[in-house]
């Protein structure tokens, strides 16, 4: 299952104006990849490019209904403390995912590194939209180029 497994990571904050391309090159970036035989997409669940990455997914399984989201998310209560509009947003992928994964019952520090770890070790290539050297997103590419992934940055198309 690894080698037609994809994962995403990328930032939290989205430049709004950036936010129709990177959704155009995000879109073609995983055509192109169904279009290899990948299957299955393993997403996070943060705000900005995993909501928008999960969105992609769920939208381009009109198309492809053999696709697959995965949720694998840090903890229960990851979206306690974000907008109405948000969890509203969040709620409705969890509803619209094929599985949801909970790589811990509740939070702790050094949970979201879990999550991004397990999504790293589960897939083949990462999808990301990395633009800064630090971080959490960052982190987790360099962890996937460790682990042999592939990645594909959609913030350098």
């Amino acid at each position: 299952m690894r080698e037609k497994t994809i994962c995403f990571t990328g930032h939290r904050k989205i430049p709004l104006e950036k936010k129709d391309e990177i959704t155009r090159q995000l879109k073609e970036t995983l055509i192109q990849l169904i279009n290899r035989g990948y299957l299955y997409f393993g997403a996070g669940g943060a705000l900005g490019f995993d909501t928008m990455a999960e969105q992609a997914v769920l939208s381009l399984k009109e198309e492809y209904p053999q696709i697959k989201l995965i949720l694998v998310l840090p903890c229960k209560s990851q979206a306690n403390a974000w907008s109405t509009e948000d969890k509203e947003v969040y709620m409705e992928i969890i509803r619209k995912a094929d599985k949801v994964v909970y790589t811990s019952q509740e939070y702790f520090r050094g949970c979201m590194q879990k999550r991004n770890r397990h999504l790293v070790d589960y897939s083949s290539v990462c999808v990301c939209y990395l633009t800064q050297d630090t971080g959490g997103s960052a982190y987790t590419v360099r962890y996937a180029i460790s682990k042999g992934l592939s990645i594909e940055n959609v913030a350098e198309k």
